[in-house]
């Protein structure tokens, strides 16, 4: 286990520059957003891996020996042998993992064998948005049939009133006359959809 840094925003002075925050500690508008910035990387949160191919239950099992809060989500799947059809677990969204720590610990997740890189956005690594990730955690908690599906930029919002996904929001899709409900991550462009009655959603 890697020792923690201890960090006292009061004491830090002059410029520096981490993974792409800028910092200016010369003036109290610097101070303000230094510190700011320097709690994001002490603070724990959920950040998206990308793996290397049919790498992602490998890296979920190595971070979890360095106990390291990982979410992997799986979904199950009919495939089709010579002389046998067998149910397997896949990932939902192949090629990610996702994992939650500081980011002042990031080499100990970029260490791990099979991951390829933190999802960063202009070059900044950048946390997924936790209510989005809680809507797949609680997907994947019940015992509902969902499938990956296409990323959906547009699309009406809506949040379950009843049935086991109450209070989960997420976009909803209609085709071929069944209502299904769009659970999408942002930062990754993935999501999962799940069928579900008209009457259990509403507008948000």
């Amino acid at each position: 286990m890697q020792p923690r840094l201890s960090y006292n925003p009061a004491v830090v002075v002059g410029r520096q520059s981490w993974d792409g925050f800028a910092m200016n500690g010369s003036t109290t508008n610097g101070d303000l957003l230094l510190a700011a910035s320097a709690e994001g990387w002490y603070e724990p949160r959920w950040y998206a891996l990308k793996t290397r191919s049919r790498h992602e239950k490998r890296v979920r099992d190595q971070l979890l020996q360095r106990d390291i809060d990982t979410f992997l989500p799986l979904c199950e799947t009919w495939r089709q042998w010579k002389d046998r059809k067998k149910k397997v677990e896949l990932p939902l969204f192949p090629g990610y993992c996702f994992a939650r720590f500081p980011l002042i610990e990031r080499f100990r997740v970029l260490n791990v064998l099979g991951v390829a890189d933190l999802v960063s956005i202009n070059g900044r690594s950048e946390p997924v948005h936790e209510d989005e990730l809680r809507a797949i955690q609680h997907l994947v908690s019940t015992k509902l049939h969902f499938d990956p599906h296409p990323f959906l930029e547009e699309g009406m919002d809506v949040e379950v009133i009843r049935g086991p996904l109450a209070g989960v929001r997420g976009k909803l899709l209609r085709k071929d006359r069944v209502t299904r409900l769009v659970l999408a991550v942002t930062l990754v462009r993935q999501s999962a959809v799940v069928e579900i009655h008209p009457a259990d959603v509403v507008p948000v």
